[in-house]
């Protein structure tokens, strides 16, 4: 598959950052703080983008990829929880880059203009849904599940390789199995992916969030 994107570039101090984005920017991707869980909310085409710019992401070890989403509106009817809702961005970004999130919000406030780019990723960048599921994830020892952090209101996924590709083939879910799933399961409700960090209590404690996000079609 291929997305268009723009490469951007900031320097803070003697450290220069790597920004991609796609182009056009999400129009059908959601994304906010409910206070009690994180909610995301897809349609097929944002499904689609958004599977591709997590293929992407599990590919570029350099760069953070850069979702900027906060301005675009939740679904009418949905849930919220207590207080009002908090929109964000979504930024993913593999942990051995090292990236400060609290520095987030100064080094995107410097990117440049950027340049047009045309990434392409494989399909087979995922690993079939039956064999992702490593069987030592649960195990302290197993060091591929995901960490987040907000800051700047934007929401940072961070990972390994294995853990965007592992997660990449759940999320194509979204893509694959979402569009027919009222037609299969009418009294079902509605499709969604969760990611994890691994136990709860690191998500919750550690990070000091409220819940790992909630995706839903």
């Amino acid at each position: 598959m291929e997305q268009r994107v723009r490469v951007h570039r900031a320097r803070l101090g003697g450290d220069e950052f790597r920004v991609i984005r796609p182009v056009p920017s999400p129009a059908r991707l959601a994304l906010r703080d409910d206070h009690h869980w994180l909610s995301m909310y897809v349609d097929r085409a944002g499904a689609e983008q958004l599977v591709a710019l997590w293929a992407l992401a599990a590919r570029s070890a350099r760069s953070l990829v850069h979702l900027p989403i906060r301005a675009e509106p939740a679904p009418e009817g949905v849930m919220a929880g207590d207080g009002e809702p908090v929109s964000l961005d979504l930024v993913l970004v593999h942990h051995s880059l090292r990236f400060p999130t609290a520095s987030w919000k100064e080094v995107r406030a410097r990117l440049d203009a950027g340049r047009l780019q045309t990434a392409a990723t494989a399909d087979h960048d995922f690993p079939d849904p039956g064999t992702s599921r490593h069987p030592r994830r649960l195990y302290r020892s197993y060091r591929d599940h995901f960490a987040f952090a907000v800051a700047a209101h934007t929401l940072f996924v961070v990972g390994s390789p294995t853990a965007f590709r592992e997660y990449g083939s759940t999320l194509r879910g979204l893509v694959d199995e979402a569009p027919s799933f009222p037609h299969r399961y009418p009294h079902a409700g509605h499709f969604c992916v969760e990611f994890g960090a691994g136990p709860w209590y690191r998500t919750r404690n550690r990070r000091l969030l409220p819940g790992p996000p909630h995706i839903r079609y």
